[in-house]
């Protein structure tokens, strides 16, 4: 029996999840179907998004969704978000997404988050994407909301698809939902 996305997030609220997309038309109809299935269950949806792609995703939504219902959508541009130190510094990515998260956690307010995550090119120092996903999927289990890093599955090499075959508990490919059987769960030392 096939479980969706949606219905793995109805009974749970700590899920980070992996996407890995083939193709802009497939990350539309995915990133989407995230943002109206957050709406629908009463969340605010966090979108770290580039400028090309979420013109094509509002676009898309404003033909799916009534106009108020894009007061609960919050685009963060990922440029901004990714390198908001200069450089691509886990530590400054984190800072600036605890920045993001802090109002709806002081507000008590559900979210959920999609983070689109591009590299310029393979020469992008990868060894610290290990770090930054497991620090996220901390977070994820430690605040109780659910996250989506979406990653271009043309774009990674097999390095990077083992740490984040390692770092996420769930994948989506496509339509297809499901636990990560190479996942490895941070073992707490404190």
């Amino acid at each position: 029996m096939k479980i969706t996305m949606n219905e793995v997030f109805k009974k749970e609220k700590s899920i980070h999840v992996l996407y890995a997309y083939s193709g802009r038309e497939n990350y539309i109809k995915q990133v989407v179907n995230f943002i109206q299935e957050g709406i629908r269950a009463g969340d605010y949806v966090i979108l770290i998004e580039n400028d090309p792609v979420y013109r094509m995703v509002e676009q898309e939504l404003k033909q799916k969704l009534p106009k108020e219902h894009m007061q609960f959508v919050h685009r963060v541009n990922s440029f901004d978000f990714y390198f908001s130190s200069g450089s691509y510094h886990p530590p400054a990515i984190v800072e600036y997404f605890n920045q993001v998260i802090q109002p709806y956690l002081d507000n008590n307010t559900s979210f959920r988050a999609w983070a689109h995550v591009e590299w310029a090119s393979v020469d992008e120092p990868l060894h610290i994407i290990e770090d930054l996903e497991r620090t996220v999927d901390d977070a994820v289990k430690h605040l109780s909301f659910p996250l989506t890093c979406a990653y271009e599955s043309d774009r990674m090499p097999d390095f990077l698809k083992k740490i984040l075959m390692e770092t996420h508990p769930y994948i989506l490919m496509e339509d297809d939902f499901i636990p990560s059987k190479q996942y490895k769960q941070r073992i707490d030392t404190n």
